[in-house]
């Protein structure tokens, strides 16, 4: 279990094709803090690269979604 697995069932039950989340909706909806990383546009990175283990990147790719800062 992930610790951003509490996002991607948020975002699953989206019905929306695009939604804007604030630093601080993310955080309650995970429970915890983002780390201080997340502040960095290249943690939201939608990169596929099977070589990382960016958690953060599976929880919305796995929901159908893609970031963007």
């Amino acid at each position: 279990m992930s610790k951003y697995d509490p996002l991607s069932g948020h975002l699953r039950r989206q019905r929306q094709d695009e939604l804007e989340l604030t630093f601080a909706e993310i955080e309650r909806i995970l429970g915890a803090t983002l780390p201080k990383s997340a502040a960095l546009p290249q943690w939201w990175s939608n990169v596929t690269d099977p070589k990382t283990t960016h958690v953060q990147r599976k929880a919305w790719r796995d929901a159908g979604y893609d970031a963007f800062c």
